[in-house]
């Protein structure tokens, strides 16, 4: 994604581009970074409330933020 939105000419474009981009990448960071964390945190250092915080970030935080990002969007291209 960051090498085809740098190869668009124009700076407004790649401007564009980018604000376009980065909401979207920063909700899918959010909700792998979270998975990876779930499936690959060692078992001793398993405790409830460390499980429910990455259970509420994996499930509910994307789904959550991804309307607003929509939402956003449309009002700018409108």
């Amino acid at each position: 994604i960051f090498t085809a939105v740098l190869k668009i000419p124009s700076e407004q474009g790649q401007h564009k581009a980018f604000s376009m981009c980065l909401p979207h990448l920063a909700v899918v960071s959010l909700f792998v970074s979270t998975d990876m964390l779930v499936y690959l945190k060692p078992p001793s250092v398993s405790s409830p409330a460390l499980d429910f915080v990455l259970s509420v970030l994996y499930s509910v935080v994307p789904p959550t933020v991804n309307p607003l990002i929509y939402s956003m969007r449309n009002r700018e291209l409108r």
